[in-house]
């Protein structure tokens, strides 16, 4: 029993298949092939749940290794399908194996099962059954994240699944604000960690203080206004002394949260004064026009791309507007809370992000979206072009990229030969 099995992980072809019953009248177009045969649903969904019902039992393994690829194959399938009937049926299941891998495996266990319970909440939206996951998730993974012998990465991914669970689940206002108080004891840490010129605290922790500000800045979103004030009395003067800190991701993080506690500040109170804005637009722009040699061009390239964001909208209360597409669908991103809770489910459902947005209820909910848009396969059909109208693109875009190089190309070679 104690013997490593052959763990099948459940594949991107496993991925591609639509599955659900109640999903089947729609998907992405492109998943539709031209002439291709048709695919047995019933067949496939069986066959689906076979796997699925495998991986479970799995994470109760002997082995640490086949426990993990166990939650590897749910969390891929989780993220790519909705599954909601068969996790309905198995979620005590399932969150006694999260619980028991969280509390007794090691660091990458650990990582896996706080992921896998991230997209178990997803997938089941808000309501009775998810409270119950988090009634039971909860203190273990408060517990982990709040554990100084613990492993960061570990802490790391308890903090980002504590957030967005109880952002999913709760309606009782005094959890979340326990909720919010443990992340803060987290990462108020970082401001210590300023202060003292010894040095003392080293980067090793600050993956684990950005995990905790952006699970709180998630949080911060939902909280009744009141609240929202006094979080920003606390913490809009201590938050600017992040932006110097050497960790590329926490200047982002805290950047991006002054963004949005501001958006919140001229929400609640139209004459919202800031007094050190003077030397706070100053550091924004500092690090909007950072040439600092002994960084990363990427790196570079990525922080004024997002300071100059964030300058704008504490200067002239302006967001640049984001579209994003699924499916026939478009979205906007209008505003920095709106942005935080994109990015921050982005995270965690990857690539599997956009057929959330068409068929999750949950986050349809969250984003104002409305019921899904219920497509059947001849429509898709005739919304997706032919390969030879694609073909005919394609090249147009390629001459016209071509001819674009060559120019820059034969500037080069001008400049070359005058010198």
């Amino acid at each position: 029993g104690g013997q490593p099995r052959n763990v099948q992980p459940f594949s991107d072809e496993d991925a591609s298949i639509e599955t659900m019953s109640h999903c089947s009248g729609f998907s992405d177009p492109a998943s539709f092939t031209e002439d291709g045969p048709e695919v047995d649903e019933e067949a496939t969904q069986e066959d689906l749940e076979y796997k699925l019902k495998g991986f479970i039992d799995l994470t109760l393994d002997k082995s640490a290794k086949t426990r993990q690829a166990a939650l590897e194959s749910l969390k891929s399938a989780f993220s790519s399908k909705i599954l909601y009937e068969f996790i309905m049926e198995r979620r005590m299941t399932l969150t006694d194996s999260i619980e028991r891998c969280i509390k007794k495996g090691k660091s990458d266990e650990q990582c896996a099962a706080a992921g896998l319970a991230c997209l178990l909440c997803v997938q089941m939206g808000s309501g009775i059954e998810s409270e119950e996951i988090f009634k039971t998730l909860g203190p273990v993974l408060k517990k982990i994240v709040c554990d100084g012998t613990a492993s960061i990465q570990a802490r790391q991914a308890c903090a980002t699944c504590l957030g967005i669970c109880c952002f999913i689940v709760t309606d009782d206002i005094t959890e979340l604000y326990s909720t919010m108080e443990c992340l803060e004891n987290i990462f108020m840490k970082a401001y210590q960690r300023d202060r003292d010129t010894n040095g003392v605290s080293s980067t090793h922790n600050t993956v684990l203080h950005v995990s905790a500000l952006l699970a709180w800045t998630l949080l911060l979103t939902i909280c009744p206004m009141n609240e929202v004030k006094k979080k920003i009395d606390m913490h809009l003067h201590k938050l600017p002394s992040l932006l110097s800190c050497d960790d590329l991701n926490m200047r982002i993080a805290a950047g991006e949260t002054l963004a949005l506690l501001f958006e919140l500040a001229r929400e609640t109170d139209a004459d919202f004064f800031y007094e050190d804005m003077d030397l706070l637009t100053e550091k924004l722009r500092a690090l909007a026009t950072d040439g600092n040699k002994h960084r990363a061009k990427v790196d570079k390239r990525k922080q004024r791309s997002v300071f100059r964001d964030v300058l704008r909208a504490v200067e002239e209360r302006d967001f640049p507007t984001e579209m994003v597409k699924f499916g026939p669908e478009r979205m906007y991103i209008d505003c920095w809370v709106k942005k935080q809770t994109y990015e921050t489910f982005k995270e965690i459902l990857g690539s599997g992000m956009q057929y959330h947005l068409q068929s999750n209820d949950f986050l349809r909910n969250v984003f104002e979206l409305g019921p899904p848009v219920m497509l059947d396969a001849a429509t898709l059909k005739t919304m997706k072009i032919s390969r030879f109208e694609r073909h005919l693109y394609n090249s147009a875009a390629f001459k016209a990229r071509t001819k674009a190089r060559s120019k820059c190309r034969d500037k080069r070679a001008d400049v070359g030969e005058f010198f």
